[in-house]
């Protein structure tokens, strides 16, 4: 596994990658597909506000991607991100969400954050295990404050103290 800078050519993949998590799982709380100009301009708006828009690439596939973003957009926030990682699920349970977690948090740090939360859908157990285990802890859950598949969701919040 190779763990790199997204790239304009990987654009395709990260739009299948996000459709999926949008139509199959809570993974992302959205209802609407995107097609690569979306990611497009994303990808340029992460990298333009200073943040990395990672790949992981498997056999020359891009089998996942990660980035963060700021948390809250007020400055007293300035140090805290909240990040995403999304993986192909032909590439589940290899760890690649752990590899890109982890180069989530080196690039946090050489950003000089100081706190990198993710917010998980309660019922991603998955998700939650590894997060506990890489020294994430839960420092909120709120009960049904999304909707998706004709039900409702609670949020987790996990967070670490980067420095």
């Amino acid at each position: 596994m190779l763990i790199r800078d997204l790239n304009a050519g990987d654009l395709p993949a990260m739009t299948a990658i996000y459709n999926d998590a949008v139509v199959n799982t809570t993974s992302i709380w959205n209802d609407a597909l995107v097609d690569v100009e979306n990611r497009r301009a994303f990808v340029g708006l992460r990298r333009e506000m200073g943040f990395p828009v990672l790949a992981a690439e498997v056999d020359g596939e891009v089998a996942a991607y990660a980035t963060f973003g700021d948390f809250r957009a007020f400055a007293g926030y300035r140090n805290t991100v909240e990040h995403s990682i999304y993986v192909d699920k032909r590439f589940r349970r290899r760890g690649i969400a752990r590899a890109l977690l982890k180069a989530l948090e080196a690039e946090a740090r050489l950003r000089t954050k100081h706190v990198m939360l993710g917010g998980i859908s309660a019922d991603n157990e998955a998700s939650l295990k590894l997060h506990a285990e890489l020294g994430f802890r839960e420092v909120g859950r709120m009960p049904e404050v999304g909707r998706k598949f004709d039900r409702w969701l609670d949020l987790v919040f996990m967070q670490k103290i980067l420095r």
